[in-house]
């Protein structure tokens, strides 16, 4: 676990060590850290990346903001192509290594189970 004192090198060090985001239900933080990485790819200072929002229930509002903000054109109709809402994790998983793993021949490790021990201290 990392804590950092101020916000924005949080978000900075969020985005230098991932190639995509699953965005989960959340609250402020989570919307500034979406729209932060969203312009980020907008301004072409970040390339590739995808940003999944698991769970269309919650995320519905946004997706119809969204849209509306393509209608007002204050975003382009192709901003909303960097998205992907699913309620599906194998989905999102499919998806990130179609276009990021498979596409960059990223090496996967393998992370070992957390032995039992370990296991039994968090309880």
């Amino acid at each position: 676990m990392i804590t950092f004192k101020y916000f924005f090198v949080r978000k900075l060090m969020l985005l230098k060590y991932s190639y995509a985001f699953v965005v989960l239900p959340g609250g402020a933080g989570t919307m500034d850290e979406l729209f932060e990485t969203l312009t980020l790819i907008q301004t072409k200072k970040i390339y590739n990346f995808p940003i999944i929002l698991l769970g269309r229930d919650y995320f519905k509002p946004l997706m119809d903001f969204l849209d509306l903000m393509v209608i007002e054109q204050t975003i382009d109709e192709n901003d909303l192509g960097f998205l992907v809402f699913t309620d599906s994790v194998e989905e999102a998983v499919a998806y990130i290594h179609k276009n990021i793993v498979d596409k960059f021949g990223i090496k996967l490790k393998k992370v070992p189970k957390p032995s039992k021990i370990l296991l039994e201290k968090r309880v």
